[in-house]
């Protein structure tokens, strides 16, 4: 299965409506609105890279007000991220109202180090390795902000080989 995850800059006051159309094309799981240096975040889905880059290209990239792309490829190969039951359980229980995309530059060659220490936190739901400006792209969710917040500053930021990192913090408003 091939992943992406596209960060888009894009005009001002125009991310409902980009949203929206973006939700409405094929291989795209998510989209959502962010607080940071991208305005919206879009994790896309398909058979294939080819797909994916279709998809990008042709589709997201077209979308009227969009001004900048940045996509993240995940890099082939063994599954490091392993999502079990414990990890979904807020999130299915509606507990998790915080989420935030965390995208990380590491160490060179210590990118499945730094995913496997990402694994071990439980409030990331999921993490990929990424070919493009950064290394590793992840999902976090809590019950609050504050709480997000504790998470990168205190556990992620402090791993071992992580560089640096970009919080886009996912905007939680109606219509989106």
């Amino acid at each position: 299965m091939a992943k992406a995850y596209v960060l888009m800059g894009c005009s001002l006051g125009h991310e409902k409506s980009i949203i929206s159309e973006i939700k409405s094309i094929e291989n795209v799981k998510e989209v959502h609105g962010t607080l940071g240096l991208y305005d919206i975040i879009a994790k896309l889905e398909a058979d294939s890279d080819e797909k994916i880059t279709q998809t990008v290209t042709e589709k997201i990239r077209k979308v009227e007000k969009i001004g900048s792309t940045m996509t993240l490829m995940k890099v082939e190969g063994e599954e490091l991220f392993k999502v079990n039951r414990e990890k979904l359980m807020g999130s299915l229980l509606g507990k998790n109202n915080a989420q935030a995309y965390i995208v990380i530059h590491c160490d060179q060659g210590k990118e499945d180090l730094v995913l496997r220490d990402l694994n071990e936190i439980p409030e990331v739901k999921e993490a990929d390795i990424v070919y493009g400006s950064y290394d590793l792209v992840g999902k976090i969710e809590s019950e609050t902000y504050k709480e997000l917040e504790n998470i990168i500053t205190k556990k992620i930021r402090k791993l071992k080989f992580v560089r640096t990192t970009m919080t886009l913090t996912v905007v939680q408003e109606q219509g989106y």
